[in-house]
């Protein structure tokens, strides 16, 4: 509850960018779930490489990257009528209307994007940019003519960072790894290939990477791409 007693609802705001700076035309309103989840639970996840070499008896595991966020939400949808402080639509109280706006927001694909909306979770100051990746769907009461009265929602959405802000929060320096730049004005293909690899020599196979004819002028606002190198060649 917020400070006045008010039971704080969990939102769920539809994008139409991975920046989520442009709003969804569904979401003039944010969804709302009518009941709080049951549940909610977090998954983090390091990757490692485990492989043991023949003939070991013990392994040391390498870090190999950190997974994206998982966030669960256990919720129910209810067409009863009876819930007390379930938020029901007075159009359409029903539990086939509520999923269709449910589904349209999470899951069905927006035609303008080709793809199915960025989503940003958000519960009291909890504020989770994420996308969809795995809904079930439990279908637990039903009327007399087979209609759902009530189904149970296990959601996970997956955190999602756009490339960009990715880039600029690891900050990663190693020449062993891809990096993403965006070109400012003033900026140099040679300046920037010192930065990353500690020497401009390579400036040429960063060229050639990005198909780049010529490296003495680069666009601003392109995205340029200094991928691992082979230092053998120049």
């Amino acid at each position: 509850m917020d400070e006045s007693g008010q039971l704080i609802k969990v939102l769920i705001h539809a994008f139409d960018d991975e920046g989520f700076q442009r709003r969804s035309k569904l979401d003039k309103n944010p969804i709302s779930l009518p009941v709080n989840p049951e549940s909610f639970s977090q998954n983090f996840k390091v990757e490692l490489n485990q492989q043991q070499g023949q003939g070991n008896q013990g392994t040391n595991p390498d870090y190999m990257g950190t997974k994206p966020e998982e966030l669960k939400l256990d919720f129910t949808f209810d067409g009863t009528q009876t819930i007390e402080g379930y938020a029901y639509n007075s159009d359409d109280p029903s539990v086939k209307a509520q999923l269709d706006i449910f589904m349209k927001t999470v899951y069905d694909m927006n035609g303008e994007i080709h793809r199915p909306h960025f989503l940003s979770v958000q519960w009291g100051d909890f504020t989770f940019p994420c996308i969809l990746s795995n809904l079930d769907l439990n279908y637990s009461l039903f009327k007399a003519n087979g209609d759902p009265l009530r189904i149970k929602a296990s959601a996970t959405f997956l955190n999602y960072i756009a490339q960009q802000e990715r880039v600029a929060r690891e900050r990663k320096k190693s020449p062993d790894l891809t990096h993403v730049r965006l070109v400012k004005a003033g900026d140099r293909l040679d300046h920037m290939v010192h930065t990353i690899y500690d020497d401009p020599k390579y400036v040429t196979q960063v060229a050639r990477a990005n198909g780049l004819t010529t490296f003495r002028e680069i666009e601003p606002g392109v995205e340029m791409v200094f991928p691992p190198l082979d230092k053998t060649v120049i």
